[in-house]
């Protein structure tokens, strides 16, 4: 399927419209408001075509319009759709084409008076199609595209429906007041209502962080759940993977027409997102990273069972460390950079982050794309979350604004830390405390590992010194 912008000739398309009347034997001119094509046998008009991005040109996930051909006959039932180009980055790599092919080919038969809509079984007024996989926004935008274009053509038109009551009319013109995301948000609101209410169960975890530190073991059981809540819920159910290519589109979005429509579309993204921006402000980038991310809460999780199972752990000496972690920044900055001339010249090389074929496909991919993510999950079985800290582009893309975090809202430290105690550096598994004690909050996913040291009077080295100063007085004083 072609990412870039097609000529818009319909002349161009007409071996299209015929495989949508094949007894067609030519294509008029686009007229009218909104405009659209003749199509004739003879002197015949066996029905129309038109373009959806000229007449509902809604942004999709990557905040462009998908540009789809549609036909419909003069009784105003749809005898053709065909997608021509478009920037997302789902349907550009990952999703095949034929799949593509067949989820538009549904769309044949549906008439005038009919409510499409995504999922679920048919009932009366309403035709259900199967979405694809993965693609759930998207297919949702093409769907409102195609159905509201063709109310509005064929109102133009003044085609009327035998079939079509004044209920269902009615209904009909409702899809069309409404925008877009309205629906979605109303469609997922039980989904929606469970995300918001995990972030300020997350809120609270981060709020009462000493707390809890202080109880180790309430602190793993709260932990691992929440890792497990992230990954099945969050990541496999809800498809809320974060990538850089919101960051991109954002940036894209903001040198454009803004809209927030275009955000909006996908609620799990624009919650997620609402989140982050809060708690970068507060607390920096490793919540998300460290709590949140589905990709990341399932390396977590396969290095915790790789601990637990006695395999051998490995870190990187400190040199070495440090100069890979700016390899994540590079990266974003050359997707950064590409993004600036064209979101289309970005997406093959977003495949350095595994999400879509881990968390969005859920595996579901050709062997190149497994092979990779596979490797990198079997590295992050002996080096603890090795993509997060070397390669992830969206990790550097919030590490870059956690810098201007307002509240000193940070981890605890004590004036020994570094000087001389190395406890929770050894201790830090990711790396993020540097040998004189400092926390690097660039690169810390808050896992409170280093909290739970520094109120465990026999683990925190100046804690234990005072512990043992305090029980030899009172041996003393037994004495």
């Amino acid at each position: 399927m072609s990412n870039c912008l097609l000529a818009k000739d319909i002349q161009n398309y007409f071996p299209v419209v015929q495989k949508f009347f094949p007894s067609a034997e030519r294509v008029g001119a686009l007229e009218g408001t909104p405009a659209s094509a003749p199509v004739f046998a003879g002197e015949d008009i066996l029905g129309y075509v038109f373009y959806t991005d000229d007449i509902t040109p809604m942004p999709a996930y990557s905040g462009k319009p998908i540009s789809s051909l549609v036909g419909f006959d003069t009784q105003g039932t749809i005898r053709g759709v065909k997608i021509l180009s478009h920037e997302e980055p789902i349907l550009a790599v990952g999703i095949k084409d034929s799949d593509l092919q067949a989820y538009v080919s549904q769309y044949n038969g549906v008439t005038m008076s009919q409510r499409t809509k995504i999922g679920g079984r048919d009932r009366e007024g309403y035709k259900a199609l199967d979405g694809i996989s993965g693609a759930t926004i998207t297919v949702i935008v093409i769907n409102a595209s195609v159905t509201q274009s063709l109310h509005k053509v064929i109102k133009a038109r003044n085609i009327q429906a035998v079939s079509q009551t004044s209920s269902n009319a009615a209904l009909v013109a409702a899809i069309d007041a409404m925008p877009i995301w309205f629906g979605i948000w109303e469609d997922r609101k039980f989904e929606i209502s469970l995300l918001v209410f995990s972030l300020l169960v997350l809120t609270g975890i981060m709020v009462f962080q000493d707390w809890l530190a202080r109880h180790p073991f309430l602190l793993t059981r709260v932990r691992n759940f929440y890792l497990s809540f992230t990954l099945l819920f969050v990541g496999w159910y809800m498809l809320g993977q974060l990538s850089v290519i919101n960051v991109l589109t954002f940036f894209t979005e903001l040198t454009h027409q803004f809209s927030w429509d275009t955000f909006l579309v996908d609620p799990t993204t624009f919650v997620l997102w609402g989140f982050v921006a809060i708690t970068i402000i507060l607390w920096g980038r490793g919540v998300y990273c460290g709590w949140m991310c589905p990709f990341g809460a399932l390396q977590e999780l396969l290095n915790k069972l790789a601990v637990r199972l006695k395999l051998h752990q490995f870190e990187l000496p400190m040199v070495v460390h440090e100069r890979l972690l700016a390899v994540k920044y590079i990266v974003f900055i050359v997707l950064f950079g590409l993004s600036l001339q064209s979101l289309a010249l970005v997406l093959p090389f977003i495949e350095i982050e595994p999400f879509k074929t881990v968390i969005t496909l859920r595996f579901d991919r050709e062997w190149p794309y497994l092979t990779y993510a596979i490797a990198l999950l079997v590295i992050g079985l002996f080096n603890r979350k090795f993509y997060c800290k070397y390669l992830c582009p969206l990790g550097a893309a919030l590490a870059i604004p956690s810098r201007l975090k307002l509240f000193d809202w940070w981890l605890r430290r004590r004036k020994e830390c570094g000087h001389p105690c190395q406890a929770c550096a050894k201790e830090c598994e990711v790396q993020a405390i540097r040998h004189t004690g400092e926390i690097d909050a660039n690169e810390c996913h808050y896992c409170l590992d280093c909290q739970v040291t520094y109120w465990n009077n026999h683990k925190c080295p100046p804690l234990v010194e005072k512990r043992k100063r305090r029980e030899r007085r009172q041996q003393r004083v037994a004495l």
